[in-house]
């Protein structure tokens, strides 16, 4: 990468430093606000809609305390509900959804996918007990890859294939997440034309107030065991937060015939999993309107692969192992340009980057043993400067560019005769500039409307236009209507492109197209009552030269289009008592090929999640329900056994039941009762739960 990544960085730094005299000369008048508002605190498009769950207890404006109060809240707010439109914000066109950290520790949420199964529109098939990383993350019918990830409004999709481990949502520690929020529309134009789903963003915790350690320990199941440990604080103008998480689990428990990777005993084998994590974050208030803060994040995880599929004679066990170690890293520097927060410029380095290496032995046709192994190596550096500008009371505007260069070393290796002449060594190199903004009109007391554009320049697939649009209108205080358009581009990954896959013996193709199309929604919010919201949105995408692998080789498969039904309800029973409803129907049809007609594979038609909690006086009591209506299972289908690639996972309903008991002020017992029924359920593919498990732990703050 050469000085030409920054420079484009700097001038745009000093051009956009002109508007805000204008703004500087309009608020001569109004004091100055001495606290710099977080990258998570400047207004997006949307912001006033909130996740349907159990949210934290919204208290009143109290007095500033003495300095030596500690500012630490509690985990024993009572359950209450954020209302639509509490908030002076814009009213948006596109819900956002919302799980702040006292629903994520009511969860016992693992890892960010645990978080992400109970947001509305997700399917998740590669989380809990058994789980394989191939069966995927989907939203609203789209990939992973088809969704932009972010940590505290920086991007860290490297945009390597699933089938190499693609993003892992284990990358930093469940207790350093603040909340994690989920939006699209146009959310598209302001993080990248690859959101055919979504825009989630995970915001980690700031120090604040004096020192605290928080740990916990936790114990269960097929060996779980599970140690997290978080310091953090704040002294002068410097605010500090570094932890630390251990995760370990055999996964080793009974499963049927038929099942994948079902070893000579009967058991589920090579599904172990370790994991550990580190994030830190230093903040530092330069002066009233300067602000500097580094996160670092650090993931080192150890894994066994279990190819989804049947497991019958013939077919050997999958006894590959997947390492990947990861390193992110960023800095931030927010200021203020005029004296009221009416113009703020965030301007971020990052560098991320992802080593995954597969590798294990296998069995050729004649019966020998071999060794294989493929190493990926993505480096990615990457700039943003953006500048939030309120032009007027009701006009505001978000602008900025994006810069990345992605570098990939791809080193595959096979001692098999007829794998040798594919033994390569790649490297590879991509540069992308985006330009972006995206303009807010609130036309009236009830009208918004949003207008987004997205200009990208990409060496390996030049130049093209993303647009998105929004629009919302509120009939009343208590019911609004809303849409959005969006145009989208996902480039195909380096090693799709170059890298021969040596583990699934697939071939790369440098004349892959890009993937390309646009998505929609429309929906309502609804203020059904003083206790019950109602948020209700049709979604729907059309995505043409899907990437799929055809004949042993990387190709593009053709149109593929998904329509589908998000319901979202909260309902607060009473001061201690709240309960919600999550339903996704995803209809994501295949319009071209052999499998024209079909549902994408994997993904549910149906799912819902449903759950009622209790929370008082460091009490907590969560009851969860989730019914899926099974996935098509769509590949390594056995014609001898009568398979078709039109049979279905058979439906199942799941139980689980959380809580927390306090023993004093400062100590917790917790519990985690999975899987209720003990139904042992094909969660995909013949990948099968293990039935009733449990968890136990102790969480202490100090």
């Amino acid at each position: 990468m050469t000085k030409n990544f920054f420079l484009p960085v700097y001038l745009l730094s000093l051009l956009v430093t002109f508007p805000a005299v204008a703004a500087d000369n309009e608020n001569n008048q109004n004091a100055v606000n001495l606290d710099i508002p977080n990258l998570s605190e400047i207004e997006l498009t949307a912001t006033n809609a909130q996740l349907l769950t159990q949210q934290p207890t919204v208290t009143e404006v109290k007095p500033e305390p003495a300095p030596e109060t500690d500012l630490t809240p509690t985990d024993d707010a009572d359950i209450s509900i954020e209302t639509i439109g509490e908030k002076d914000v814009l009213p948006e066109s596109t819900p956002t959804y919302v799980i702040e950290k006292e629903e994520i520790q009511k969860q016992g949420a693992t890892s960010v996918a645990d978080v992400l199964k109970r947001m509305p529109g997700f399917a998740i098939n590669d989380v809990g007990h058994g789980a394989d990383i191939h069966t995927g993350t989907y939203y609203r019918g789209a990939s992973i890859n088809q969704s932009v990830f972010l940590i505290n409004g920086r991007p860290i999709n490297s945009n390597i294939n699933t089938y190499h481990g693609s993003t892992d949502l284990n990358s930093i520690p469940i207790e350093s997440i603040e909340r994690v929020e989920l939006y699209s529309g146009t959310a598209s134009s302001l993080y990248g034309s690859s959101a055919f789903g979504g825009v989630v963003n995970i915001i980690t915790k700031e120090g604040y107030g004096k020192p605290k350690l928080n740990a916990s320990a936790e114990f269960g199941s097929l060996n779980l065991n599970n140690q997290q440990v978080t310091y953090s604080g704040s002294t002068n103008k410097v605010k500090y937060n570094f932890s630390f998480e251990r995760f370990f689990i055999d996964n080793r428990y009974r499963v049927p015939v038929g099942a994948a990777n079902r070893d000579a005993q009967g058991y589920f084998s090579n599904a172990d999993t370790a994991t550990s994590t580190y994030f830190g974050s230093v903040g530092i208030d330069l002066d009233p309107k300067n602000s500097l803060n580094l996160d670092v994040t650090a993931l080192s995880s150890r894994r066994g692969l279990t190819y989804f599929g049947s497991r019958y004679s013939g077919l050997q066990l999958q006894k590959d192992r997947l390492d990947h170690d990861g390193l992110n890293l960023g800095l931030s520097w927010k200021t203020r340009l005029g004296k009221g927060d009416n113009s703020n410029l965030t301007t971020t380095f990052g560098y991320n980057r992802d080593y995954f290496s597969t590798y294990g032995p296998t069995v050729n046709n004649s019966g020998r043993e071999y060794y294989r192994t493929g190493i990926l190596d993505t480096q990615q550096f990457k700039a943003r400067i953006e500048h939030e500008w309120k032009i007027t009371p009701n006009n505001q505007l978000r602008w900025g560019l994006d810069l990345k260069n992605t570098d990939l070393i791809g080193d595959v290796l096979s001692t098999d005769p007829a794998r040798i002449a594919n033994n390569e060594k790649e490297d590879r190199s991509t540069f992308n500039t985006a330009l972006f903004a995206v303009n807010t009109w609130q036309l009236s007391d009830a009208v918004q409307a949003d207008l987004g554009v997205r200009q990208n320049f990409d060496s390996q697939f030049g130049s093209y236009f993303n647009p998105s649009v929004g629009l919302r209108y509120a009939v009343n205080p208590a019911i609004a209507v809303r849409g959005s358009w969006a145009g989208a581009q996902r480039n195909p990954g380096l090693d799709q492109l170059y890298v021969f896959d040596t583990v699934h013996n697939w071939n790369p193709n440098p004349d892959l197209k890009p993937e390309t199309g646009s998505t929609w929604t429309a929906g309502v919010d609804v203020i059904l009552s003083k206790n019950l919201l109602g948020q209700f949105t049709y979604f729907g995408s059309s995505l043409d030269n899907r990437l799929g692998v055809i004949n042993n080789q990387w190709q593009n498969i053709g149109l593929v289009d998904t329509n589908g039904l998000e319901a979202a309800l909260q309902l607060k029973i009473a001061s201690a008592w709240s309960t919600f409803i999550n339903y996704t129907y995803t209809d994501a049809q295949i319009k071209t090929g052999t499998e024209q007609g079909l549902q994408l594979g994997l993904i549910p038609y149906s799912l819902l999640q449903t759950g009622i909690g209790y929370q008082k006086d460091g009490w907590q009591g969560n009851l969860y329900a989730t019914y899926n209506s099974g996935s098509r299972r769509s590949v390594f289908n056995n014609a001898a056994a009568g398979e078709k690639s039109t049979d279905f996972v058979p439906s199942f309903f799941n139980l689980d039941l959380s809580g927390r008991i306090p023993v004093n002020k400062n100590l917790g017992l917790t519990f985690y009762l999975e899987n209720l029924l003990g139904e042992q359920y094909e969660r995909v593919n013949r990948i099968y739960s293990p039935g009733f498990t449990f968890r136990v732990g102790l969480t202490s703050s100090l």
